[in-house]
């Protein structure tokens, strides 16, 4: 029992029930920020090597996002409830990929970044574009082999070709300021799955899958999932190199760093600011 129960006149617990009202008691957003610094730092500190590793095995597995989306859309009409369906099958390749512990860059615009306040140095900020350059690269080239396995015709029916195309199609069709736009509420979405992972514990499937499903069904970019449907076009003569790069990589993934960055992050390193000054003047 704590000192402020002793003070209320509370009746101590048994041992056994405290551990239980311990392990319900809600973290403060500070020690959520704390338990997120720790695992930034300790990102950060990776050997280039493992996070090349594990950064191409999130492109690869991202692309089940991609493809069981369009598998449900194969056995589906074309209806407007039909996105209601095919969005879980969205939500797969990001189940896979967080609760496996990849290296998927629209987490690390919340992860890396959250150390950068407690040592707003050039070497730190320099960590951060080391780990996201090496990432989102290999990101982008574990999706781009994800493409080429999925426009084999040994690999995929008809069908789901033509599944494919439409999904990768509507990614296409939209312009760069939509892509921006669309990009901001993917990156708050994945860096509040990043933000409640610590408390979430038996519930983070559902929660992972709870917020990827409402990235579909709200027709938000995603960069990494969304290069491998670009790249799926090109790949199939759809889309060219500059659509990849201008039109889609870089559009969207300034707008999921908007989001997950510069709005998620800030928003919450502002509420949390006067306890870590507070903290740092002991």
């Amino acid at each position: 029992m704590n000192d402020r129960d002793q003070k209320e006149g509370m009746i101590p617990l048994p041992p056994q029930e405290q551990v239980i009202v311990n392990d319900h008691e809600r973290l403060a957003p500070h020690l959520l920020f704390e338990i997120i610094r720790k695992d930034g730092e300790e990102e950060l500190a990776r050997p280039a090597r493992a996070l090349i590793f594990s950064g191409l095995a999130a492109g690869l597995v991202i692309a089940f996002s991609f493809l069981f989306k369009a598998v449900l859309t194969m056995y589906l009409p074309k209806a407007p409830w039909a996105n209601l369906i095919t969005s879980i099958g969205y939500t797969s390749g990001f189940i896979i990929v967080i609760l496996g512990r990849m290296q998927l860059f629209t987490e690390n615009t919340i992860t890396t970044v959250i150390p950068f306040f407690s040592d707003r140095s050039w070497n730190k900020l320099g960590q951060i574009l080391r780990l996201w350059s090496i990432v989102i690269l290999a990101n982008m080239v574990g999706t781009t082999l994800a493409a080429l396995f999925l426009s084999n015709p040994y690999m995929v029916s008809p069908e789901l070709t033509q599944s494919l195309h439409q999904i990768a199609g509507h990614a296409m069709s939209m312009n760069i300021m939509e892509d921006i736009i669309r990009g901001i509420p993917a990156g708050i979405l994945i860096a509040a799955i990043v933000w409640m992972m610590p408390i979430s514990r038996s519930f983070s499937f559902m929660m992972i899958l709870f917020f990827t499903y409402f990235i579909s069904l709200g027709d938000f970019t995603h960069v990494v999932v969304g290069s491998c449907e670009v790249a799926y076009e090109v790949i199939q003569g759809h889309a060219s190199l500059y659509d990849y790069f201008f039109r889609f990589l870089l559009p969207t993934g300034f707008g999921n760093v908007m989001g997950g960055t510069f709005v998620f992050t800030l928003l919450v390193y502002a509420q949390v600011s006067d306890r870590l000054s507070g903290k740092s003047d002991m």
